[in-house]
């Protein structure tokens, strides 16, 4: 049986949208006038509508982390509660509001329903479920231990949702409060201080310097500012494409690694991204060697990546971990500790998640304090710029009250 989604018109015209199972359109079509319904289309779940170009792969690129989070937390439950894989996905399908999740879920079950593995399955969407995912959903279905697995990927999944959900929320009020700032500057400049600048020329005295910058300021806003703002276009568009070259892109995440705070922030949030991931795999039955190649592909940093692909080939001729992630050479020695201790112990998947967990509040902490010590800076900026503004205007009248 195959996943169909259809558009439907029911009694009163209005129109219904699903998602059905069967094993033809023609069925489809049967099952919807069975249930009083007209229908206008019927599409397999991975066939592309002809008329709006909108296919359902497509909407599986945008699928939310949010959604995917919900995904495997409620996947991770029903398996360990013991049902079927299938009867597992039917009742999330069910369960969940949102038409394009109950979408993917029933064209995911389609799937396993044709004999297909659920890591398969999943494979049919990357945009959705990374390499990563799909590689230890594959683990635990090889091991026979899939509901432990899923649950240490609803973990992670987790922890990975909320950090960077608590990064987005501390950089929102700072990224507000900064365009707050530019616009009532902007305004000022445009609105407020052209008709002041025009009382203070017609008064027939030499202007303050502060004024005379105040009013080629404005001016030049006046005049200029569709210039201004194709050229902050075209600088943060340049900008962006010349990171997408490879040769810039390593140049840059090298240099990254040398800045100071910048270096900071980046080694430890790549670290935790990456000892996340190798934990995960490790303890889901992947070989090292194996697990060290899928983690590489989380790693943001490409100079740190091309260093971890050697480090591999290292941990592939007979080295141990540690000295191959000594090798690389910007990792945080708290998680070479870490990961010699555990592959003296034996219990190097828990030692990575312990190191993962300390690197990623780390970068939490870091990035905390940043934001704090922003918002009191654009404050400090704010005000000069005001004061700069008022003084500019009121040194001219000061002069002319003291000549009178």
């Amino acid at each position: 049986m195959a996943a169909y989604e259809y558009i439907a018109l029911d009694a009163r015209g209005k129109q219904k949208k699903g998602v059905l199972e069967a094993d033809s359109v023609r069925q489809i079509r049967q099952l919807l006038r069975d249930q009083g319904l007209v229908p206008l289309e019927v599409d397999t779940a991975r066939e592309q509508r002809a008329g709006d170009g909108f296919s359902l792969s497509d909407l599986r690129r945008s699928l939310g982390a949010l959604d995917r989070v919900l995904f495997t937390r409620q996947l991770a439950t029903l398996i360990a509660a013991g049902l079927p894989i299938e009867e597992a996905l039917q009742a999330i399908a069910q369960q969940t509001e949102k038409q394009s999740m109950r979408s993917l879920v029933m064209a995911i079950r389609s799937k396993v329903l044709e004999g297909h593995s659920l890591a398969g399955s999943l494979a049919d969407y990357p945009r959705s479920f990374s390499h990563l995912y799909r590689s230890t959903i594959a683990a635990g279905e090889q091991s026979g231990y899939l509901d432990r697995v899923l649950d240490n990927l609803a973990a992670y999944e987790e922890r990975q949702f909320e950090s960077s959900r608590d990064v987005e929320m501390a950089m929102l009020y700072p990224v507000l409060l900064t365009l707050f700032a530019f616009g009532i500057v902007g305004a000022l400049m445009v609105y407020v201080v052209p008709d002041m600048v025009g009382v203070l020329e017609n008064m027939g005295q030499e202007l303050p310097l502060s004024t005379r910058i105040l009013i080629a300021m404005s001016e030049f806003t006046q005049a200029w500012w569709w210039l201004m703002l194709i050229v902050a276009v075209a600088v943060v568009t340049g900008i962006r494409f010349l990171l997408q070259q490879p040769g810039v892109r390593l140049a840059w995440d090298h240099r990254k690694l040398s800045l100071p705070m910048v270096s900071r922030i980046t080694r430890s949030a790549n670290a935790a991204r990456y000892a996340n991931t190798l934990s995960i795999l490790t303890s889901s039955g992947v070989p090292l060697v194996e697990a060290m190649n899928i983690a590489a592909e989380v790693v943001s940093n490409q100079w740190l990546k091309r260093r971890l692909a050697d480090a591999t080939q290292r941990v592939s001729e007979g080295a141990s971990l540690r000295a191959a992630l000594d090798s690389v050479g910007y990792f945080p020695p708290m998680l070479l500790h870490m990961v010699a201790s555990g592959e003296s112990s034996g219990e190097l998947d828990s030692m990575l998640d312990k190191v993962a967990i300390y690197q990623q509040t780390e970068v939490e902490r870091i990035v905390t304090t940043l934001v704090k010590l922003f918002e009191p800076a654009m404050l400090v900026v704010m005000a000069v710029l005001v004061m700069f503004i008022v003084m500019a205007i009121l040194l001219p009248i000061l002069t002319m009250n003291q000549l009178v």
